[in-house]
């Protein structure tokens, strides 16, 4: 090959279903959100599965290139929007496991953040689309996947300082069960009506047993 032959640089590929960057000015950082906050009523009114780059362009007054210089596609957006819900939902348990001293006030937590979580989508019609979501398109469901294993493994840390005799091997299964089927009543809950919901949380939390320390 001709030395002089000019060698043509290969654009690096964005990670399919991730943002192609965060930007760091503020007029960018507007541009970013306000992006995010049309594709959310979007999403509020006509449902995850509806959403189109081109509506999203057109409502938020920005050029398909502008939109495509943040976003590659329409599971990017919705990604970042559910890791920044991900996100207040962590700081809720967080916020309660931090509380546990003993079985008792851990039984109590775990109640607290049912309730949270199950309020906290009633509030938020958008994230209930997204969670929703998340179990349909592969990419997604790693989003979900990931903060599950972050809710595991805080809940695991607790158990491990309740109960330090126990086997790490046998704990830290009984987090995760224990915050799959907590994840499963609240989404069972939220596609209810309002009534039938509470119920149902309700009858999740009855259903918690007293003693945990059995249970794991």
């Amino acid at each position: 090959m001709d030395d002089k032959t000019p060698v043509r640089r290969r654009r690096q590929a964005v990670p399919v279903g991730q943002p192609r960057r965060i930007p760091s000015q503020q007029r960018g950082r507007d541009r970013f959100e306000k992006i995010l906050a049309v594709a959310a009523e979007l999403i509020e009114k006509n449902g995850s599965d509806a959403l189109k780059m081109s509506e999203i362009v057109e409502k938020a007054e920005l050029s398909f290139g502008a939109l495509y210089q943040y976003f590659p596609d329409k599971t990017s957006i919705i990604r970042t929007l559910a890791e920044r819900f991900n996100e207040e939902g962590r700081r809720c348990v967080e916020e309660e496991l931090s509380k546990v001293t003993d079985a008792a006030s851990l039984h109590r937590a775990l109640g607290t953040i049912t309730d949270e979580y199950y309020q906290f989508f009633r509030r938020e019609p958008v994230m209930r689309d997204i969670w929703h979501a998340t179990q349909a398109d592969r990419l997604l469901r790693a989003v979900d996947a990931e903060d599950m294993e972050f809710h595991a493994q805080a809940l695991f840390s607790v158990l491990k300082r309740l109960w330090p005799e126990r086997r790490e091997s046998d704990l830290l299964p009984a987090a995760r069960l224990l915050m799959q089927l907590l994840a499963a009543a609240v989404r069972y809950a939220i596609s209810l009506d309002d009534e039938e919901g509470e119920t149902a949380i309700a009858l999740y939390k009855k259903m918690l047993p007293a003693d945990l320390e059995r249970l794991v």
